[in-house]
């Protein structure tokens, strides 16, 4: 029965692919997640100016108590008291894309633009939270402020199969003008939410700056299909739908209750022919427990490619039809396990799943892949595997993997 489910999922798991990789490795492919929605806008004019407080957390935190509770006049004083908190992001990467010609690529640098929530500091670091989309391959990530400022960004952590991320600016590049400008979002319940209730989106729509659109909750609970580069097809659910106008750019931003209360990160917006007012965000009650993990780990720039590191695996993608019709595991099929390579000698298996990096999930060969841009070779981290047992079904396992030098294994 193991060696038989193996089979089926090998075959629904590769049979679409044009070729197993050879090796997994960190290397800088284009794979930004396209909801039919895809934040491409260019410009990150940052917002208007305003004079409130910036609220001191001095621990990383997800809580803003300040006004808790407060309901406002309507939605331009909610706009006013939420702008500190927003901030538009700007995205440099560099683009890989095949030719025609004689099967040749080429790379070009491509900028995008989306928004992000100020949640919390800690000691040396200001937070923010976004959508994995918006941050993913960057090769230089900027962060423009209300007061029209512009930082240096690093990514602190990601889950894309939440399409969640985390940024970090360093206070000590912070002005102190900036500082009494901006502040911490005041969280809400997402819970609580009712299908009708008025709400309010604020980001950075197009890429021109700060912009407030209203609307009401059209749904709860939705779950919606999308696409990245690889061909992966990744289901979203728990979001709550709203006709609030969510465009490119805005990606990343805040949903607000009539309280100026945060109960949703905007995410993606259906556009199609015939298809209008609906939009979607991530539940605060969703979306909170993963950005305090996110928010907890370590900071890390990309490595540089004398430095890059590898597992030694062949694998795929895990099927969007293999997770419906048998529950297999979203994460990476290792189809090969290359001998004396760093997944060999961590005890990595033929058949195995692996769902989660260095305590990240995992839930595509693209995740793997961009997770490994941010690891030196010879750094040693937890490899999450799914793995099926004799008595069927799969179980949980964790491997310690010391990773190994990418260009030891290009030359091997």
């Amino acid at each position: 029965m193991k060696k038989r489910m193996a089979l089926i999922l090998g075959a629904m798991v590769l049979g679409s692919s044009a070729g197993a990789v050879t090796a997994l490795q960190g290397n800088t492919e284009g794979a930004a997640i396209v909801a039919e929605a895809a934040d491409t806008a260019e410009n990150t004019d940052a917002s208007q100016k305003n004079g409130t407080d910036y609220t001191t957390v001095s621990t990383t935190s997800l809580v803003n108590t300040e006004n808790s509770g407060v309901n406002y006049s309507g939605v331009a004083d909610i706009a006013e008291a939420a702008m500190p908190s927003i901030v538009a992001i700007t995205n440099k990467s560099v683009q890989e894309v095949q030719s025609f010609y004689r099967g040749q690529s080429y790379q070009y640098e491509s900028e995008s633009s989306g928004s992000g929530i100020i949640v919390g500091q800690n000691d040396s670091e200001l937070l923010i939270c976004t959508n994995n989309h918006v941050v993913e391959d960057a090769s230089e990530l900027t962060v423009s402020f209300i007061d029209e400022s512009s930082y240096t960004a690093q990514v602190k952590g990601t889950d894309a199969s939440n399409d969640l991320a985390v940024i970090a600016v360093k206070l000590e590049d912070l002005s102190d003008d900036t500082l009494s400008k901006i502040q911490v979002a005041q969280m809400g319940d997402s819970d609580e939410l009712r299908v009708g209730e008025q709400v309010v989106a604020i980001g950075n729509a197009l890429g021109y700056g700060q912009s407030v659109t209203t609307g009401i909750v059209s749904a709860k609970d939705r779950t919606i299909e999308v696409n990245d580069d690889y061909g992966t097809v990744s289901a979203y659910e728990n979001l709550i739908q709203t006709d609030a106008a969510i465009n490119p750019g805005n990606s990343g931003g805040a949903l607000l209750n009539m309280k100026g209360e945060l109960i949703g990160i905007n995410s993606a917006k259906a556009s199609s022919s015939g298809v209008e007012g609906m939009g979607y965000a991530i539940p605060v009650s969703k979306a909170s427990p993963i950005l305090e993990q996110l928010m907890s780990q370590e900071t890390r720039s990309l490595v540089d490619e004398e430095d890059a590191s590898y597992i030694g695996i062949g694998g795929d993608s895990v099927s969007a039809e293999a997770v419906r019709m048998y529950g297999v595991p979203a994460g990476v099929y290792v189809s090969v396990v290359y001998s004396d390579s760093p997944a060999e000698k961590a005890g990595v298996q033929e058949g195995d799943i692996i769902t989660a990096f260095d305590g990240v999930t995992v839930s595509s060969l693209g995740d793997l892949q961009k997770r490994l841009q941010y690891y030196a070779a010879d750094e040693t981290v937890d490899l999450t595997v799914q793995r099926m047992s004799d008595k069927g079904g799969y179980e949980e396992t964790t491997l310690s993997i010391t990773l190994g030098k990418k260009s030891d294994f290009q030359n091997s």
